[in-house]
């Protein structure tokens, strides 16, 4: 058998294995595991590293299938080298309740599956920041422990996809030349012809961003090699424009948008069969070619055993520093800095924006947790997320901690989950909280693979003022509350902003958003208390001494408001009581007892917050009264913006007042 023969039955084995398995589930995407099985072949025999016995080897080179939708590709490759989580078994499963073989790749559900993919262009910009993290591993930790290459298999609608042009032109910026994207360039997405949407010259995009750009033929294995050892030679990142054919093998379907997202049906399967001479039953494949793919498999164990004896030989505190890194471990001198530091505000009290006062707490944790990345999208000045211990990192020097993303919301929060699934890192960046909106994709995915990335994000309401309601979140703290295993904060004061960046940090398997004012606010916890009370979500911050007959329920900087209107209610003889609410999640995570302990009894339940009522009746009910935003917000100072639009005390008092019939 030639070498050409070999390599044709083996990435036969792929092509089938998608075909069967897209068959029986009758559902999935046989035609890219179809097109890119040459790629696939001679990318995992002959380029990656990797090792199926030890999947999480920090220094295996990571493979992303940007295309989620061509799953079976992956989930073949990955039965095929021998990876313990994909047998048989899970690939005849495809796509059912339970199986690991999902839809599309899902972090987690697999060891070999490196994050999840489907909403394109997502993978391309997760690769960005898992280049970036390799180099500021490397950097600190040096080749010998960290030097691994970051693959991309991405379509055409990875391409089209907006996301791509921020997340190329910041690699490319960067010049990330370990990250190597292979474009399976078939011509076709599901409503037909690329052509019939898009003529953009993909290669000169690319090269216009600072990219190396090779072409090549797809399905010529010695060509695809070819490119990538140069792709390897380059000092940019390359995009390999590998020419494919949709459906390869398959007589009336290849080529066609017919092969793309449906099963091809037993007559097209038996004619692909034949012409690509395959003889074999359904998820049958030959002990000779299940043996040479199990050899690839173990083609790096060398390496990885070469790597381990680098790593005995590293002294011990470098060994003992990369692993805590890896596992995620917070330093050992990070709890008794932060409780420090919230002693001195305690006897301090000070008042501060709470976008300053988060770069205040920021400065004590860069000091002793020196694995955070942080980054702004080109708000550095507004977010205020640059400390003393970050300095930037440029295209020449990966030594620094700063990242200066550009305006790239929606590229810097993918390739923020990238750096946190690289790991080692912990990655945190700025943004206004109104373009959560373009962050939103990426922080949902984070939230789904449970990554911890945290989002500063300033500005947080009609507070902003004179930017006007282009600027002015309403309705973002609703909407980023909906996403399920998010941590949405909302500190009062620079106490809770420390005691929000703790939980944040503290939390490994999710992301955090920290909603932070332009102006400024008082401090409101008047004594030191080791306890962190916004690990609660809700919390009593003012306690009536009589039977409350007002509750009032705040967040972030309405807790002020709601603090003012206390003092006048209890002057006017009305027992009440202040709750300061930072996070619904975590107060949701409370037991039954004590959250209606917090939610209380009083007869007149108020909720102001400068956003939209939704989710606030959990705490009022539906007759309670809500002190806030209905609509968008103006133009204007901003104290002027919270008379007009109601949001005072005054208005509480009143509410209160009119409610209690006093």
């Amino acid at each position: 058998m030639t070498d050409l023969d070999k390599h044709q039955r083996m990435a036969n084995a792929i092509r089938f294995l998608a075909i069967d398995a897209v068959e029986q589930a009758k559902s999935g995407h046989p035609g890219l595991p179809m097109g890119a099985a040459d790629i696939a072949t001679v990318l995992f025999t002959e380029f990656l590293k990797f090792d199926p016995t030890a999947p999480n080897w920090s220094d295996r080179d990571r493979f992303v299938l940007s295309a989620g939708h061509g799953s079976m590709l992956l989930y073949s490759l990955l039965y095929l080298l021998g990876y313990e989580d994909f047998s048989l078994e899970e690939i005849k499963n495809f796509r059912q309740l339970g199986a690991r073989t999902a839809g599309h790749p899902e972090f987690g559900h697999g060891a070999g599956i490196e994050t999840t993919t489907g909403p394109l262009g997502q993978g391309l910009g997760n690769a960005v920041g898992m280049a970036i993290a390799e180099r500021l591993q490397s950097t600190r930790f040096g080749g010998d422990l960290v030097d691994h290459y970051t693959y991309v298999l991405a379509g055409d609608g990875c391409l089209m996809e907006g996301i791509s042009q921020e997340a190329l032109s910041l690699a490319g910026h960067l010049k990330l030349n370990k990250l190597i994207v292979i474009w399976d360039d078939n011509g076709i997405s599901i409503d037909g012809k690329v052509e019939i949407t898009d003529s953009t010259d993909q290669q000169a995009r690319f090269a216009a961003s600072g990219w190396n750009t090779l072409s090549v033929d797809g399905h010529d294995p010695v060509a695809i090699a070819a490119a990538i050892r140069q792709a390897q030679a380059s000092d940019r990142p390359t995009l390999i424009a590998a020419k494919t054919t949709i459906g390869f093998g398959a007589p009336t379907k290849a080529g066609t948008a017919k092969v793309h997202g449906a099963p091809l049906g037993a007559e097209e399967i038996a004619g692909t069969r034949a012409a690509l001479n395959w003889p074999h039953e359904p998820f049958e494949v030959p002990s000779d070619i299940l043996d040479a793919w199990r050899i690839a498999g173990l083609r790096s164990a060398l390496a990885h055993k070469d790597w381990q004896k680098r790593f005995a030989e590293a002294d011990a505190e470098t060994r003992a520093e990369f692993e805590r890194r890896n596992r995620g471990d917070l330093p050992a001198g990070y709890a008794a800095a932060m409780m420090d530091y919230k002693k001195k505000l305690a006897e301090e009290q000070p008042t501060m924006a709470t976008r300053k006062a988060s770069e205040a707490v920021l400065g004590v944790i860069n000091e002793v947790v020196p694995e955070t990345i942080g980054g702004s999208a080109d708000l550095t000045g507004s977010n205020n997320t640059k400390t003393a211990q970050t300095a930037p990192v440029t295209p020449d020097d990966f030594s620094g901690r700063y990242i200066h993303y550009g305006i790239r919301e929606h590229g810097m929060a993918a390739a923020m989950n990238g750096i946190a699934l690289h790991g080692g890192l912990v990655p945190y960046s700025g943004g206004f909280l109104i373009f959560s909106d373009y962050c939103r994709p990426s922080i949902r995915l984070a939230a789904l693979m449970g990554q911890r990335v945290i989002h500063v994000m300033t500005h947080d309401s009609i507070g902003l003022g004179e930017d006007g309601p282009t600027h002015q979140p309403v309705e973002h703290f609703a909407a980023l509350r909906a996403i399920p295993n998010l941590n949405f904060f909302r500190p009062a004061d620079i106490t809770e902003t420390l005691e929000c960046w703790q939980l944040s940090l503290e939390n490994r398997n999710g992301p955090s958003v920290l909603a932070l004012t332009r102006q400024n606010l008082p401090s409101l916890r008047k004594t030191f208390e080791e306890d962190n009370f916004c690990a609660r979500g809700a919390y009593v911050l003012i306690d009536s001494e009589d039977d409350a007959a007002v509750t009032i329920f705040a967040s972030g900087s309405e807790v002020e408001i709601a603090a003012d209107a206390h003092k006048e209610l209890t002057e006017a003889g009305i027992a009440a009581r202040v709750v300061s609410v930072p996070s619904f999640e975590l107060f949701e995570a409370q037991s039954d007892d004590y959250k209606a302990a917090v939610i209380g009894t009083s007869p007149v339940k108020i909720a102001v917050e400068a956003g939209i009522r939704m989710g606030w009746d959990r705490f009022i009910g539906n007759d309670g009264v809500f002190v806030g935003m209905t609509g968008f917000g103006a133009s204007a100072p901003y104290k002027q913006l919270y008379e007009h639009f109601g949001i005072t005390k005054e208005a509480v008092v009143a509410a209160a007042k009119e409610k209690l019939g006093a």
